[in-house]
């Protein structure tokens, strides 16, 4: 009845019975992981041991005095207010009054140092993850939306933080509060504590059927959440695309149906941990009534003392508190762990294998040959990117690419950058196996001018010199100006200090081309790597374009993904690409002699 009226306004379960099997069939493995995340976290906390002993003794202490108000409470009423004994009892006030500042100081030390362990921790893990990351290889990205890799970077492990703040202190001195009042609740009543402790079949059996629901829960709304903050990014990233296509609509739709079912996820783990704290509420008042009620008929009969019962009633409920709070913390526990799990997920990931990582920089000259390559991505199934591709350019030279539209031309770019590795045949730099040398030593030595440049949130002057961060101002403006960006640079407000946005919307599609231009020459490659960024570009910028793009490549091995008739003019060799295959090369009019595919493509004036 409660589950359909739920259906009728909106909140469907995303537990159903099958999946609460399923969810049995996988506890084992499901436990593995937790307990391997678990002992990745503690690796990390252990290495602030000292602290960590220090705020241990402070729960230590807390817990202490915790347990011993109440016994003072208890001898103040015994000794002194039955009995009308007035003798020390300012002392015992005294007494009671030291014991409840030491218990808040001690309180206030052991969260202060705490919140310290937590957030080094967790900048240590946020450090190490932004680390993994730069380390990971190209492909793995390619496979992951970014704003679900951000929602890792970030709501992930503010959860981790939040819980680590509070979890760990709480869990500790609820277990040593436990056991010290079960122990202190024995030496004054045995039969009191046996009724106290009939709850707790009651209480693990009903936190237990929870927690098995909150689990899965929990971690399915943060893959929710990753899933939903990846949709916004992409959003925000192409709201040009978004209005030049009137795909408002259809976004909003998208956004409130992974909205809603983030809505749903939240809405049942919510449910389901909440539950906990009115379960333990009821069991606690419940247990309350039964020591006050057995308690008051054993003082009447002479078998306890007041004090003692008032004492007992104290400890009952300090008994259940700790247990309400463990139940509590769990659902924190289960939260960070599965926030804990996605961040661990990533840092497994396999890097970039480089086996001349550490071999000494070579200079590059820029001879590059391909020997029988072929190359699939992870993500085909049966034909090859490109297969048994043979070329050679030398030295200085200019390569052309053209073919159509997925021919294989980008995936060329990306091996010769080594974003992935050959599975067959070699490439050869300077007639030696790209392998030998590492990765660094590759890039460092080339330059990328992509069809869509990419600006960071800098200033001008921050974004030329991305490629060569030592570079001097001067040389910042002489790479400026062979790019023909120094005129507009100027106009600027405040010229080269001027910051611009991630997206570069403060200038025309052309100016951040040109500004890309001149963080290529300020890197001084020997390769280039040129997806002509000309076909959208105007007349008049096109030519100061290409003008820039003739002094980028002058005297160095330059390779371009053709779209315009100027450049394949200009190259001295040309690859023909068709399916993945090199199906012609040479020079222009070799190929037109040729009257092969080239020559058709040139007819039917693609290039």
């Amino acid at each position: 009845m409660i589950r359909s009226w739920l259906r009728s306004i909106g909140y469907e379960p995303v537990l159903t019975r099958e999946d609460i099997k399923s969810s049995k069939k996988r506890k084992g493995a499901r436990a593995s992981d937790w307990q391997k995340t678990l002992r990745h976290i503690w690796k990390i906390v252990d290495e602030q041991r000292g602290l960590l002993i220090v705020v241990i003794g402070m729960v230590i202490l807390s817990s202490v005095l915790s347990l011993l108000g109440p016994y003072l409470i208890g001898k103040i009423i015994d000794d002194h207010m039955i009995k009308r004994n007035f003798s020390g009892l300012k002392t015992m006030i005294a007494g009671l009054v030291i014991v409840y500042i030491g218990l808040s100081i001690s309180l206030f030390l052991q969260n202060y140092w705490m919140i310290g362990i937590a957030q080094q921790t967790v900048y240590r893990m946020r450090t190490e993850l932004f680390s993994k990351l730069q380390r990971l290889p190209i492909s793995f990205f390619d496979k992951r939306q970014h704003g679900e890799l951000m929602s890792r970077m970030t709501n992930d492990m503010d959860n981790i933080s939040s819980t680590l703040n509070s979890t760990f202190i709480q869990v500790f001195s609820s277990v040593l509060t436990l056991i010290g009042t079960v122990i202190v609740m024995l030496t004054m009543s045995p039969l009191l504590t046996l009724l106290t402790m009939l709850i707790i079949p009651v209480m693990f059996i009903s936190t237990r059927w929870i927690t098995r629901r909150t689990g899965k829960l929990f971690k399915s709304q943060q893959q929710a959440l990753g899933t939903l903050n990846g949709m916004i990014e992409e959003t925000i990233s192409g709201q040009r695309v978004v209005k030049a296509f009137s795909q408002e609509q259809r976004m909003m739709d998208d956004f409130a149906e992974k909205s809603s079912h983030l809505r749903r996820v939240g809405y049942w783990a919510n449910v389901y941990s909440g539950a906990i704290p009115k379960v333990m509420n009821l069991l606690n008042n419940a247990s309350f009534a039964v020591v006050a009620g057995v308690g008051g008929l054993l003082a009447v009969k002479g078998y306890v003392s007041i004090g003692t019962i008032v004492v007992f009633a104290e400890y009952a409920r300090q008994f259940t508190r700790p247990l309400n709070d463990l139940a509590n913390q769990f659902n924190n526990v289960l939260s960070a762990i599965a926030g804990a799990e996605r961040v661990f997920s990533i840092m497994e990931e396999d890097e970039e294998q480089d086996d001349a990582k550490n071999a000494p920089l070579r200079k590059v000259q820029g001879d590059v040959k391909f020997e029988d390559v072929s190359f699939k991505y992870e993500t085909e199934e049966e034909n090859q990117t490109i297969s048994q591709i043979n070329f050679h350019v030398k030295k200085g030279q200019t390569a052309a690419l053209v073919g159509a539209t997925g021919a294989g031309k980008t995936t060329i770019m990306q091996l010769l950058a080594r974003f992935y590795d050959v599975q067959q045949g070699q490439i050869l730099i300077d007639n030696q196996p790209i392998q030998a040398f590492s990765r660094e030593n590759i890039r460092s030595r080339m330059a990328f001018v992509l069809q869509e440049p990419f600006l960071f949130e800098a200033t001008v002057k921050e974004n030329i010199r991305y490629g060569q961060l030592d570079a001097s101002d001067e040389e910042v403006i002489e790479a400026a100006k062979k790019a023909n960006a120094h005129d507009f640079i100027m106009t600027l407000p405040q010229g080269y200090n001027t910051f611009l946005t991630s997206d570069g919307g403060e200038i025309s599609q052309g100016q951040k081309q040109l500004l890309s231009i001149a963080r290529a020459l300020v890197a001084n490659p020997s390769i280039l790597l040129l997806d002509e960024a000309t076909s959208s570009i105007d007349t008049v910028t096109e030519l100061e374009i290409q003008e820039a793009l003739e002094r980028l490549m002058q005297g160095r091995t330059s390779f371009v993904i053709a779209h315009r008739l100027n450049t394949v003019r200009k190259a001295d060799v040309i690859l023909v690409m068709q399916q993945g295959e090199l199906v012609e090369s040479g020079r222009r009019e070799e190929l037109i002699a040729k009257k092969g595919i080239f020559y058709q493509m040139l007819q039917q004036s693609k290039l």
